[in-house]
Formats: structure tokens, C-alpha cells, sequence
């Protein structure tokens, strides 16, 4: 399908009567006409209020109607910033002031340490309600008047990277990397207006606002989007609104799993699960596939590249588990330390151009002269391409462990740790050695208290690595830290591993 240019190109070639949204929890339909007359209004209540431009529309709100309105409708009128709804007040009074908010939207309750630090800012803070027909307003009576039509190279949305390596970068999105990379991932999958997908993925996410929710509308489909990711009710809202695919993080999909106690579940309408923004193991793909009976395809995005970089394709093409699949959409290579393209087989950094990737933090040089080199953008990643241009990431290359000279990739020994049957979560990292330098490390939770013994694990690993990639020690910890969207925090853990034996 050809990409619109602008997210207000997407709304309006969107069929009018056909089901856009679904709420799950109220049994509420929301065609695409509704819709685009909700974002247009407003849009131009928040030009009123001097929304234009690169001025910024912060919102607070959990999953559903009003978030996807408010994100659209910032983004025609300025620029939409949504935060996580679950941050303290210090995360929300720094990102509020990095992004340099104009405006705070709110839902009717909660929100209460996001409206303080808006407060102690200066920035307004609206309330956004929705009522039974599903019709999203602000609760402040406020003028309209039309907002600017924005053009492809306008910023539509603002990010911060997690900050899992460093302080959070502001990544800013134009309108056209986010249509493109939609129209990419709807490609990827053939999407159509028949397809159902399921948004269990956060909407203040790259993942959640584009494979999810954008994808789907590029493609004239329905959103199913509940208020929250929960296990209990997940296949009853799949048969009942007839999903055909959904997209989460591994954390989710394991979940899921557990719950099905390793029976054959019926999918019903489900034609494929995806899974991005965090590694997972093979042994888990086969899994999912063995249990659901339905394609299982890892993919690999980032929110500098407006999510999706590659993916594996769905059948009859070939899917390669332990890969992320051929590049969809954009070019990707691999480079060494010195900015020389290495050939396929070899490994080295994951580099990407192309139309949806951006083009440089915000008044941040030091991190783009860093970042860029040639026009290929460096992700921090550590893979290589196959003989079939098929991607396996092999981890962060900050996480690289150095062993006495030797290099090993943490994500290698979590994959071969879940091959374990006992084991429910792996993470590997570094611990100081006097003599090596680093040595190799584990923390593991298991499926059940007792399943297996450190030492039977670090038997496990002995069999199916070199020496020198085997965890010296393994510890049993009860939970592994996470960001909101499911990625491992390795030297989180390694810090409080190390507070613990001090």
C-alpha cells in the first residue's frame, strides 16, 4: 500500500463507516468518521490555545479512546509528548521541562504528581473526559479555531530514549517517518481492513502508537485498545472481537504462556502474534507456536527509527527464530569501530537509513556526532547479517562483558539460561574481577521455588558453552527490573546484586 504523508493524510483516507476503535471494557464502537471529527475538534482547540508549531502537548492518560485522540490531534496541531501515567512527580517534572510542554492533558481522576509538577512549571493542565458514546472532550470550556495542516517534515512526536544507558535523548518524529513506518509495518504483515489487532502495548510508546494502533489505521483496520495488558480476561477479548494479531514484549507473551499450562489453546480468529522491543529466546517462539498454533514473528525496532526496522516475515516465507528477520522498509548494515561496512556473517554495530528513521536528537550535537556517521545512524547494537540478509542481534555493545580480553554477549548466555525448563527470567551481566577484569554473572527467576539448584544451572550452561561465556556465579532473585516496556535493566541488577554482597 502507498504511505500517506502526514498522520492527517492518515485519518483522512480512512474509510468512514467502517469500526476504527473498539473499547473492550464499555462494548464501544468508534467508526473512522467519529474519529477524525474527534482529533480535527481537537485539533482546533488546541490551536486556540497556541498549539502550533514545535510547541508541545504533554499528556497523562492510560490505554484507550482519549490517549489515541489526544496523540493524534497534538500531533495536527503541534506536537504530541505522552508520558507514562505511572512516573513519580521528579520524572514528570523532568520530562515535562525537557520537552518544554505547553499544555498538559489529564484524565478526570489520578494524575495528581503529574498536575503538581505541570504546576510548579507554569504549564497548564486540562481535563480530558470521554462519555458514554465514546466522544472525547475537554472538560474546560475552550474556543476553536483551525489548526495548520502540517507538512511530512513537521514534528508529529516527541520520545525520550529509556535512559537505560545514560540520560534520557529527546527524539523527535516527523509526520512523515511515523506514516512510513506504518505503511511499512502493515506491509510487513499484509494488513487489511478485515485485520483486528489487539493495542495491549502502552500508547506513550513507540511500539504501542505505531505497530499496535497506526499500522491498523494505515491499513483500514480495527483497534482493539482495553485500558491494560492483563492475562485473566486476554483470550476472551480476542474471541469476542475477533483479533486476528496482536503485538507485546516478551514479559507479556511469557505470561500468557504460563497461563496456558503448555496446552494447545485455541486461537480462534488469530492469524499471527508479534513480538518487539526486547530479545527473546527461541525456545519461547517455538513455545508460543506449539501452544497457539498460529505464526509467531520476532521484530526489531527502536523509537529512533519510528519502531520497526526488520522483522521475520509471516508464511509462506521463511522464519529464522533466534533472528529478527530482513530489513523492512530501510537499509541496514553492520560497521566496525572505525565506520567500515563489514561483510555478511561477520558481526559488528547495527547501522540503519532510511525514510522513517530520524534525523538527529534534539539540541543534543555531542550525541549526534556520536550517533551519525555517513548518513548511517549507529543503534548500539551488536548482530550480524546472514546469507539470507536475515538480522541476529547479539546485545547492546555497551553490555559487552570483557573476560580477560575474551567478549561475551550477555543475550547468548539469557537465551541458553531460558532453555532451562525451570527457569521463568534470565539476565547476565558483569561483576569486577581483580584479575580478569570482569567476570560473567547471572540472576534467574524460576518458574517455582525449588525448580532447580545454582548448581544444576551452572551445569546446564557448562554443556552448551565455552568456558569462558559461563556465569560463575548464579544468583535466585524473586524479580528482574524492567523499563515500562519490557527491557532488562542489566547494570540495575548488577548494582544491587553487588549492595547486597557488600
Amino acid at each position: 500500500m502507498s504511505s500517506p504523508a502526514t498522520l492527517l493524510d492518515l485519518l483522512q483516507l480512512a474509510p468512514g463507516n467502517r469500526t476504527a476503535i473498539i473499547v473492550p471494557e464499555l462494548n464501544l464502537r468508534i467508526t473512522y468518521d467519529s474519529m477524525r471529527q474527534q482529533v480535527l475538534a481537537m485539533a482546533d482547540i488546541l490551536a486556540v490555545g497556541g498549539v502550533h508549531g514545535r510547541r508541545r502537548v504533554a499528556t497523562v492518560l492510560p490505554n484507550g479512546v482519549p490517549a489515541l485522540v489526544t496523540f493524534l490531534a497534538g500531533a495536527i496541531a503541534g506536537t504530541a509528548a505522552p508520558l507514562n501515567p505511572a512516573y513519580p512527580y521528579e520524572e514528570f517534572y523532568f520530562f515535562l521541562k525537557d520537552t518544554s510542554a505547553d499544555v498538559l492533558l489529564c484524565p478526570p481522576h489520578g494524575a495528581e504528581q503529574a498536575r503538581s509538577a505541570a504546576a510548579d512549571l507554569g504549564i497548564p493542565a486540562l481535563t480530558v473526559e470521554m462519555d458514554t458514546q465514546g466522544t472525547v472532550h475537554l472538560v474546560e470550556p475552550r474556543r476553536r479555531n483551525a489548526a495548520d495542516t502540517p507538512a511530512p517534515e513537521h514534528v508529529a512526536l516527541i520520545l525520550h530514549t529509556s535512559g537505560s544507558t545514560g540520560r534520557p535523548k529527546r527524539v523527535p518524529l516527523q509526520h512523515a517517518n511515523l506514516a512510513i513506518s506504518a505503511t511499512n509495518i502493515a506491509n510487513t504483515y499484509a494488513l487489511s481492513p478485515d485485520d483486528v489487532s489487539l493495542c495491549i502495548m502502552p500508547m506513550f510508546h513507540i511500539h504501542g502508537l505505531v505497530a499496535s494502533t497506526l499500522a491498523s489505521l494505515v491499513s483500514g483496520g480495527t483497534v482493539v485498545i482495553p485500558t491494560k495488558f492483563s492475562p485473566l480476561p486476554f483470550w476472551r477479548t480476542v474471541h469476542e472481537h475477533r483479533v486476528t494479531w496482536f503485538s507485546g514484549v516478551p514479559t507479556m507473551h511469557q505470561m500468557l504462556l504460563a497461563r496456558a499450562h503448555g496446552h494447545k489453546h485455541h486461537a480462534g480468529t488469530l492469524r499471527f502474534i508479534r513480538s518487539a522491543s526486547a530479545p527473546l529466546a527461541p525456545e519461547i517462539i517455538h513455545k508460543m507456536e506449539a501452544v497457539f498454533a498460529v505464526p509467531f514473528v520476532e521484530a526489531y525496532g527502536m523509537t529512533e527509527a519510528s519502531h520497526q526496522m526488520s522483522s521475520n516475515p509471516l508464511p509462506p516465507q521463511h522464519r529464522k527464530p533466534g533472528s529478527v528477520g530482513p530489513p523492512t522498509g530501510i537499509q541496514i548494515g553492520v560497521m566496525d569501530a572505525e565506520g567500515n561496512h563489514l561483510p555478511r556473517g561477520q558481526p559488528g554495530e547495527v547501522v540503519i537509513q532510511g525514510p522513517s528513521v530520524f534525523s538527529g536528537y534534539e539540541n543534543n550535537p555531542q550525541a549526534n556526532a556520536d550517533s551519525f556517521v555517513e548518513g548511517w545512524f549507529r543503534t548500539g547494537d551488536q548482530g550480524m547479517l546472514d546469507e539470507d540478509n536475515y538480522l541476529h542481534l547479539t546485545g547492546r555493545i555497551k553490555d559487552l562483558i570483557i573476560r580477560g580480553g575474551e567478549n561475551v554477549a550477555p543475550r547468548e548466555v539469557d537465551q541458553v539460561l531460558l532453555g532451562h525448563a525451570a527457569v521463568a527470567e534470565a539476565v547476565t551481566f558483569a561483576l569486577p574481577h581483580p584479575v580478569l577484569g570482569e567476570e560473567v554473572a547471572a540472576a534467574v527467576v524460576l518458574h517455582e521455588h525449588g525448580g532447580a539448584t545454582e548448581a544444576a544451572l551452572l551445569k546446564h550452561c557448562r554443556e552448551r558453552l565455552a568456558e569462558y561465556k559461563c556465569p560463575k556465579k548464579i544468583f535466585m532473585v524473586h524479580s528482574i527490573p524492567m523499563t515500562a516496556t519490557g527491557k532488562v535493566r542489566r547494570q540495575q541488577v548488577a548494582d544491587a546484586i553487588l549492595d547486597g554482597q557488600r
